[in-house]
């Protein structure tokens, strides 16, 4: 019996043992290896799954969630009876009953400048699982100045993207974006949706990633970004170059240590966003359900997409979906009262934005979205 591997670890890795690229130096290798997974979510579920299967040694995970019924249909880490508990704890729980021989270390907090470095000195890799710019640009700079690989992924609807960022070898992530996008532009899984099955692609390339940088095998993905679109199933490779002028890896970078990046991403940064958060701008569904029933001269603006209509609507509700509200402005009356709804009250308060921006003052973003309105005043409408 080879050092390193237990006599249940020869039989649990037997079918690593058979290939040569791995065989018992390359599992007894993973099994002194560390991994960090940024987020449990749609991504971060395949990646713990298969990296807790393959034997990775030690594997953290971050997150600050509890599990929702709306997770079910693509974080296959969790199950009906963890709804409402929190995502780390359940699957950390998960993992050591799919491989107890690993250590699993469950850190319950949101990934911050504050805490990152903490967290993630001690891991030989990073797993990027987020879904956000801040926690992005954030994971980027961190593997930066600790010098270690940062596997990204993406998802959104029916696309995904996936690449290893290592400033060591190749570009980094702010070489490919030096800015982060508008965010108002940018919308999320949440807002947008996402075919369930394309984390589980994306989460388990990344997952394979992993395992090829802490084994040394193969050609990783260092300085390639690799597309995929599940509607269409093809896969594309787009080559990245490092940028000289990258403010980070670059050849006289001017960040040297982490930064606010909510503050950098502009979450949020101007003085309207910051209104909007004010109760000022907000009407609850009670508020409206009485506006209406006094009959005032109320507009309802539904922002959502055509389809979500099939779900669930308001009576009489305009529709103009965000993305083409600056060019309809010419369709509302600044006179009118106007009530900005979608499905949770995200999007509406970027449309909100728009509006104020744009001259409108009697305006108001529903609270809660549409959803909150089926809780609390119409429950023959369905939450989605």
């Amino acid at each position: 019996m080879g050092p390193g591997l237990t006599r249940e670890e020869f039989i649990r890795y037997s079918r690593h043992l058979l290939i040569p690229e791995v065989g018992l130096k390359g599992q007894e290798k993973l099994k002194s290896s560390s991994a960090l997974i940024i987020g449990t979510g749609g991504l971060g579920s395949p990646v713990s799954l298969y990296l807790a299967a393959a034997g990775v040694g030690r594997i953290g995970i971050v997150d600050f969630d509890s599990v929702e019924t709306s997770n079910l249909q693509r974080q296959v880490i969790y199950g009906s009876g963890e709804i409402g508990k929190s995502k780390v704890i359940s699957a950390q729980k998960r993992m050591l009953d799919l491989n107890p021989d690993i250590q699993v270390e469950a850190f319950e907090e949101q990934f911050s400048s504050e805490n990152a470095m903490r967290i993630a000195k001690s891991f030989d890799i990073i797993i990027d699982g987020s879904d956000n710019f801040p926690t992005r640009y954030l994971t980027n700079d961190l593997c930066v100045l600790l010098g270690i690989p940062n596997v990204y992924g993406s998802v959104f609807r029916f696309d995904g993207q996936v690449s290893v960022f290592y400033a060591k070898d190749g570009p980094c992530y702010r070489c490919l974006f030096p800015e982060p996008p508008p965010p108002d532009l940018v919308p999320s899984c949440a807002d947008g949706g996402v075919i369930g099955i394309l984390p589980g692609t994306i989460g388990t390339i990344q997952a394979t990633e992993a395992i090829k940088l802490l084994l040394g095998i193969g050609s990783n993905l260092v300085g390639r970004l690799l597309l995929y679109d599940a509607l269409e199933m093809t896969f594309e490779t787009v080559k990245l170059k490092k940028n000289p002028s990258c403010r980070i890896c670059g050849q006289h970078p001017d960040i040297h240590e982490l930064i606010d990046y909510k503050e950098f991403c502009g979450v949020p940064t101007n003085t309207i966003q910051s209104e909007i958060k004010n109760e000022l701008w907000m009407v609850t569904p009670e508020e409206l359900l009485k506006k209406l029933d006094q009959k005032k001269n109320v507009i309802l603006l539904d922002v959502r997409e055509p389809h979500e209509l099939e779900i669930s609507s308001l009576p009489n509700a305009k529709l103009i979906p965000l993305g083409q509200l600056a060019g309809r402005l010419n369709e509302l009356n600044t006179e009118n009262e106007i009530v900005v709804f979608c499905k949770t009250g995200n999007r509406s308060k970027r449309a909100l934005d728009i509006l104020i921006s744009s001259g409108f003052k009697n305006v108001k973003n529903l609270k809660g979205g549409i959803n909150a309105w089926a809780k609390s005043v119409d429950p023959s409408l369905p939450v989605y």
